[in-house]
């Protein structure tokens, strides 16, 4: 198996960790494969991590996952064998209920039913927002279309959604994401989403001021490659994409979006991370 950075000189792929205080990792795609079954680990991913934490770096996860609460996210991949602390976990849904808190909102929830305990003591009456996220097989047209009805009947329609992903990966195949269907809204009702999530620059910046780092200190790891590793850049974090997950060979000839480098999978990516960042 390969395990070098691809499309770059040997000296510019160990520069752009050199200096790497942080690692920010995603964690559907890089850590694990998802599915009916509660998913698995990627080979490597579980020891990779624990050199990441041990080394002395500064690691923070950061994920768009929608289809649950942290708590129960981190306790399915902990029994993975992943040593992660909650509040080292950062995702959209506790991030878009202060948003909804501090702007007084009342929103329309169309989003998973696990998740739904993220929005525990909100007032949904008489919603003036729609708040969607990966909901899974609650993209009905029944529940897109009263979605939409909120939408179109309010004054100023205003939507926010958990993240804008087009499509993800689990144990048995690729399966559409919550973008797909906040573009069918966007369109319907002629209104742009307020994207809450990757890769959202604010939502970055939370992460880094966590980390008590500057951008350039920081790199991230994705399988996505405009949202994990594109928003990553945006921010002046340097990004690398991971051949696991939604990964397709044809992110690295992407028209607009380049990573700073390519590696195999998880253990790789933190093998040249760790030998460049102690030279």
């Amino acid at each position: 198996m390969r395990r070098s950075v691809v499309s770059m000189a040997a000296g510019s792929r160990l520069e752009c960790v050199r200096s790497v205080r942080g690692v920010v990792l995603d964690m559907c795609g890089v850590l694990y494969d998802s599915g009916e079954d509660g998913g698995h680990a990627i080979a490597g991913s579980v020891a990779a991590v624990q050199r990441l934490t041990d080394s002395g770096l500064i690691v923070r996860f950061c994920t768009n996952e929608t289809q649950n609460t942290r708590e129960k996210f981190v306790q399915k991949l902990r029994r993975m064998g992943f040593d992660i602390s909650v509040s080292h976990v950062f995702s959209p849904a506790p991030a878009l209920v202060r948003i909804l808190r501090e702007r007084q909102l009342r929103p329309h929830l169309l989003v998973h039913d696990d998740l739904m305990p993220e929005f525990d003591g909100l007032d949904t009456s008489s919603p003036n927002c729609v708040v969607i996220g990966d909901a899974a097989d609650k993209f009905s047209y029944q529940n897109l279309n009263e979605a939409f009805r909120v939408l179109i009947g309010l004054e100023q329609p205003l939507l926010f959604s958990l993240g804008r992903g087009r499509f993800y990966k689990e144990t048995d195949g690729l399966k559409l994401d919550v973008g797909v269907f906040m573009k069918a809204l966007e369109y319907a009702c002629e209104v742009q989403a307020e994207v809450v999530g990757k890769p959202s620059a604010a939502f970055f910046h939370t992460v880094l001021t966590d980390m008590s780092l500057q951008p350039h200190e920081a790199v991230m790891i994705g399988d996505d490659l405009v949202n994990d590793v594109g928003g990553a850049q945006s921010c002046g974090m340097k990004g690398i994409q991971v051949r696991t997950g939604k990964y397709r060979p044809s992110d690295e000839k992407h028209a607009s979006v380049r990573a700073d480098g390519y590696m195999d999978d998880l253990s790789a990516a933190v093998d040249a991370i760790l030998t460049s960042s102690h030279r």
